[in-house]
């Protein structure tokens, strides 16, 4: 059999047969939300990428990037975007990313810049938030941006090179194989704590001082506050392929599918407009939403779907040095990245999510409920406060006691308000409001009304949506008794205009089972409130491009043992990139005299793989994850001909230069970042 199809417009002439590709599964048999050897097509199936969309703008009748310089200027059009405060931002001088060695020995004079967005949007902007990331690294003029592709239902990989001054920015998309070998669950990744790549170490922070220059308006020094921020928004963001999987496929298809999305997507909204404190699932949710999500999923997934690991371990790359060297060579080193601390490194699922567990349903509308938001939201949650206004009030009923030696009640819910209680104040608050098994919402300030009755002095929402109208204790004796909750119903206003989606067509379209489309959804919601948002034009989307690799390629001319080089490097090496070193590009006669300048660190890679993982000072190439893709597992290819083939090839060139045959032990003993660069004379 050949390659699988994904492969095959990489894999050219000459490639060896292998066996037809199988998928990885998680050990515990539970299906991978995103399997990272199948990373999907390199450019969008469908829509844009955020980035493509705040950076596009019309010329000559079609839509192109338009790119601020200098770096801080782009970022301010980001931050423009944003009404919870600006992106965050670290600076990462030696770090795990492929522009680790760019800098070279001006590793602190040039380090990587890392902004990510983890603010809700201003009003009519994007949404952003944990949908945005930058990396920057100025010696070569590259970005690297990661965003959010609504219409597709996940992140896209893109780069921008060129981007200096004078430059010629050009944006590309990145080829998702070499993106999914370190990023294994199609979203970005970042350090454990405590983040002691970024300059919230102080001996980072005290050495990028020492360069004494500005870094682009970001912080020198900073605490662990911005990096953790970044590691949380990020922890969010890997849960998105499982809330849209969920979506997706969780509730099954037909008119039992649809209103199970629908209802989702109501609750996700409740559970938004309550700020996060949400009330018991109801008999209408159970049968609308629960039962048919617990037996599609039952039936697609048994053993559960199971969310990557989105953190790789914390690294110090400058542990056990007391001063930066001095020696180029020996700065150098220190970009070095064992293979403990390798992205590359298989990640086993951070969770898995099963229809059966006790908090399936609550964690399947809390992740739909991060789609619930956005430059919408403001203007959804009024419209709907007007439409509550015009509905009859709604009660809250509770039977209150005396606090011994205190003015203070606890009361009890009955009949609507059942399973929630609270301490009643009569100077004028309420504390420990509890709804369920969720948290107590902090203290609810009253002001007062007219005798026995209050109103919040601010407005708020109980869980379920409803607005807090006025508290009435006028049924209260010395304590004890009755208390009323008048509420504004705007959780009937919701399950209204709902209905009313679900009785027109285009309405009924929303909730088909494609990705997720949340502002089309806010759209038809507002419509449907009577507060339609102001039309806006059709997003045009630049042109989507992965950059060609130079020369003419392999073509069929390659034969023998240097064909393997195509069959299992071709998915990362085989571009126009520089990193990872492309060395299948260019023109086939020079393919040897390529590897050759590649063979040291090539040997390194394979020969890991026949090593102990224990043993290993480098992850051994492909990498594991790649390897269910070409027809193979870790087992089978370290102990298969096809890698021992290519490493008697690389070892025989390495013994022609030297008169040795090579070892990974003496070939490492300065350090694999001392072996000679690959390709680096191009």
């Amino acid at each position: 059999m050949r390659p699988p199809a994904m492969l095959a417009s990489l894999l050219l002439g000459g490639a060896a047969l292998m066996p037809q590709a199988t998928a990885a599964e998680p050990a515990d048999a539970s299906a991978w939300v995103i399997d990272p050897a199948r990373p999907g097509d390199s450019l969008p199936p469908a829509g844009g990428s955020l980035f493509d969309a705040l950076f596009a703008e019309s010329r000559d009748g079609r839509s192109v990037h338009r790119l601020p310089f200098p770096f801080e200027a782009l970022l301010a059009r980001v931050d423009a975007q944003l009404a919870g405060g600006p992106l965050r931002r670290v600076l990462v001088p030696l770090g795990r990313s492929l522009q680790r060695t760019a800098a070279g020995p001006e590793a602190f004079g040039f380090p990587r810049y890392l902004a990510a967005v983890d603010a809700e949007p201003a009003p009519g902007a994007p949404l952003l938030k944990d949908r945005l990331y930058i990396g920057y690294q100025e010696k070569t003029a590259v970005l690297e941006v990661i965003s959010y592709n609504e219409a597709a239902g996940r992140f896209e990989f893109q780069l921008v090179k060129d981007y200096r001054a004078g430059g010629r920015p050009q944006v590309f998309y990145a080829n998702r194989h070499v993106c999914f070998a370190c990023h294994q669950n199609g979203a970005p990744i970042f350090s454990r704590a405590l983040w002691d790549e970024t300059n919230a170490n102080p001996a980072m922070a005290a050495q990028l001082a020492a360069e004494g220059r500005a870094f682009h308006g970001f912080a020198v020094a900073r605490g662990v506050d911005t990096p953790y921020a970044i590691d949380v928004g990020v922890r969010r963001a890997n849960r998105f392929a499982l809330t849209q999987r969920l979506w997706r496929e969780g509730c099954g298809g037909g008119e039992a599918g649809l209103r199970c999305r629908a209802g989702l997507f109501a609750a996700a909204l409740r559970l938004r407009l309550a700020d996060g404190h949400a009330p018991p699932f109801d008999a209408a949710f159970d049968a609308a939403v629960a039962q048919p999500l617990r037996a599609a999923a039952a039936r697609q997934w048994p053993g559960g779907l199971a969310v990557g690991r989105s953190d790789i371990p914390n690294r110090n790359p400058l542990q056990g040095l007391d001063a930066w060297p001095e020696a180029p060579a020996a700065r150098v080193a220190r970009s070095h990245v064992a293979a403990r601390f390798e992205p590359l490194l298989p990640r086993p699922a951070d969770t898995v999510w099963r229809a059966d567990s006790p908090g399936a349903l609550a964690e399947a509308v809390a992740g739909l409920a991060d789609f619930a938001r956005g430059g919408e939201w403001l203007p959804f949650e009024a419209a709907l406060a007007r439409q509550g206004r015009r509905l009859p009030r709604a009660e809250w009923l509770f039977e209150c006691t005396p606090l011994p030696a205190s003015r203070a009640s606890r009361c009890r819910g009955l009949d609507a308000a059942g399973g929630v209680s609270l301490r009643f104040e009569p100077a004028g608050r309420i504390e420990g409001l509890t709804a369920a098994a969720s948290a107590p919402r902090a203290a609810i300030v009253l002001r007062p009304l007219a005798p026995g009755r209050w109103q919040p002095a601010e407005a708020l929402r109980l869980p379920g949506g409803d607005g807090l109208h006025e508290v009435d204790a006028r049924g209260l004796a010395a304590g004890s008794g009755r208390l009323r909750l008048m509420l504004r119903p705007d959780s009937r206003a919701l399950a209204r205009v709902m209905d009313t989606l679900l009785a027109d067509t285009a309405g009924r379209a929303l909730f088909d089972g494609r990705p997720i489309p949340r502002a089309d959804i806010f759209v038809a919601l507002l419509f449907a409130l009577g507060a339609p948002p102001a039309p806006r034009p059709a997003q045009q989307w630049p042109e989507a491009r992965l950059e060609s690799a130079p020369g003419p390629g392999q073509g069929s001319a390659t034969r023998g043992v240097l064909a393997g080089f195509h069959t299992w490097c071709a998915a990362c090496h085989l571009s126009a990139d520089s990193v990872p070193p492309n060395f299948l590009a260019g023109p086939a006669k020079q393919l040897e005299a390529r590897i050759r300048q590649c063979a040291p660190r090539i040997y390194i890679r394979l020969a890991m793989a026949r090593l102990p993982a224990a043993a290993r000072d480098k992850t051994p190439m492909p990498p594991d994850t790649l390897l269910p893709a070409l027809g193979s597992d870790a087992a089978r290819w370290a102990a298969g001909p096809d890698r021992a083939a290519l490493e008697a090839a690389v070892a025989a060139m390495l013994q022609s230069e030297t008169g040795r045959a090579p070892d990974p032990e003496t070939l490492l003993a300065g350090g694999y970042e001392a072996l000679r660069p690959c390709l680096a004379q191009r």
